[in-house]
C-alpha cells in the first residue's frame, strides 16, 4: 500500500522551476489559457509572460492552431487591412489590438495573404513588400526583386514560417512575364529572412497569352505545395522543397459560359486540394485525386446547406 501524498504536495510540484513549463505548455491553444494562468501566482505570470516560454507555446501548438480570425481591407482614404476576430469571449480578440495601425509616412498597401501569424503586403510604390507580425507589431520590409514586374501587372504571394521556427520566414511571390496580351510564361521568387536574398527566379510556360495570377484570391497552402488560380486557365502549383513551379488544369466540364460564376482554391476536407465553382444555384466541389485529376465530390443541394457548406470551407483556407 503506497502512502497517501501529503496536502503540500500539489503546490510543491506546480512550483517546480522544470516541471511547471511542461504543465503550462499543455494549455488549450487559446488566447486567454495564459493569461488565466498568470493569475494563479508571480511565479506562473513569471513563466506565462516569459518570451521563450511563448515561442515554445505556440511551436507545440503549431499543427492545431485556433483561428482568431481574419483581415479585411476596408477603403477609409487609403486600404487599411483590418482585423475581425471570429471567437466568443473570453477568447475574442479585439479588432483593434491586431488592426494595422498607421504611422506617419506610411504608404498604401495591398494585402496579399497572412500565414503563421505573418502578414503579407505589398507597396507598388517602392517596389517593396511588407511583412507584419500584428501580435509584435514589427514590419520587415524588403525589396522585390528587379525581375517581378509589379507596377500595373498582377502580382500575388504568400508569407509563411518553417515547422518550429519563429525566427525566420520566407515569401513566395508570383506573376506572370511578358507585356498584357503576350504573356508566356509565369515566374516565382523565394526571399528567405534567414539569408536576405531572394533566391533565382523559377519559371513555367503558359498556354495562353491572356493568363494573369488572381491577384485577388489568396494562395492557398497544401503541405509543401502553394496553389494559385490563374483565371480559368489553369492553377499555379509550387513546390516549396524542390522549388519548382509547375501548371496543372482546373476541374473538366466547367461550364464557364453561363453567365456569372464564382470558383476559388480550398484545402478539401481530410487533406489535399479543393477547388469550388458556383454557378447560379449550383454548386460544385472538386477534390484533387492524383497530381492530374480532380474528382467531383458534391454536385447540386440546397442551396442554404451549400452556403453553410461554403462558408465551412472557406474559414478552412
Amino acid at each position: 500500500m503506497s502512502s497517501a501524498r501529503s496536502p503540500s504536495a500539489a503546490p510543491e510540484l506546480l512550483d517546480d522551476d522544470d516541471l511547471l513549463p511542461e504543465i503550462l505548455l499543455r494549455l488549450p491553444p487559446q488566447p486567454s489559457s495564459l493569461p488565466r494562468a498568470s493569475l494563479a501566482s508571480k511565479r506562473w505570470r513569471s513563466v506565462a509572460s516569459d518570451p521563450a516560454f511563448s515561442r515554445r507555446f505556440r511551436r507545440h501548438h503549431r499543427l492545431n492552431p485556433p483561428l482568431l480570425g481574419f483581415f479585411r481591407v476596408e477603403l477609409r482614404g487609403r486600404f487599411e487591412p483590418r482585423f475581425e476576430p471570429s471567437l466568443d469571449a473570453p477568447n475574442r480578440i479585439p479588432p483593434e489590438r491586431l488592426s494595422w495601425r498607421w504611422n506617419k509616412g506610411d504608404d498604401c498597401y495591398d494585402l496579399l495573404g497572412c500565414r503563421h501569424g505573418l502578414v503579407l503586403l505589398l507597396n507598388r510604390a517602392h517596389t517593396q513588400v511588407l511583412v507584419w507580425d500584428p501580435v509584435t507589431g514589427d514590419r520587415r520590409r524588403v525589396a522585390v526583386p528587379p525581375g517581378l514586374k509589379i507596377v500595373g501587372a498582377p502580382i500575388s504571394g504568400t508569407v509563411l514560417r518553417g515547422a518550429g521556427d519563429d525566427d525566420h520566414f520566407q515569401v513566395v511571390l508570383v506573376g506572370t512575364d511578358g507585356e498584357e496580351g503576350q504573356i508566356t510564361e509565369a515566374v516565382a521568387y523565394v526571399y528567405s529572412s534567414e539569408t536576405g536574398a531572394w533566391g533565382d527566379p523559377i519559371s513555367t510556360p503558359l498556354p495562353s497569352k491572356h493568363a494573369i495570377v488572381s491577384v485577388n484570391k489568396t494562395a492557398v497552402m497544401v503541405g509543401d505545395f502553394i496553389y494559385w488560380l490563374l483565371n480559368s486557365v489553369g492553377i499555379l502549383e509550387f513546390d516549396l522543397d524542390r522549388k519548382r513551379l509547375s501548371l496543372i488544369p482546373v476541374p473538366a466540364d466547367l461550364d464557364l459560359g453561363s453567365g456569372s460564376y464564382f470558383f476559388s482554391l480550398i484545402r478539401a476536407d481530410g487533406g489535399g486540394l479543393g477547388f469550388l465553382f458556383l454557378s447560379g444555384f449550383n454548386a460544385q466541389l472538386w477534390k484533387r485525386k492524383t497530381h492530374s485529376e480532380f474528382l467531383m465530390v458534391l454536385l447540386h443541394g440546397c442551396w442554404k446547406k451549400l452556403l453553410k457548406l461554403i462558408g465551412y470551407f472557406l474559414r478552412r483556407m
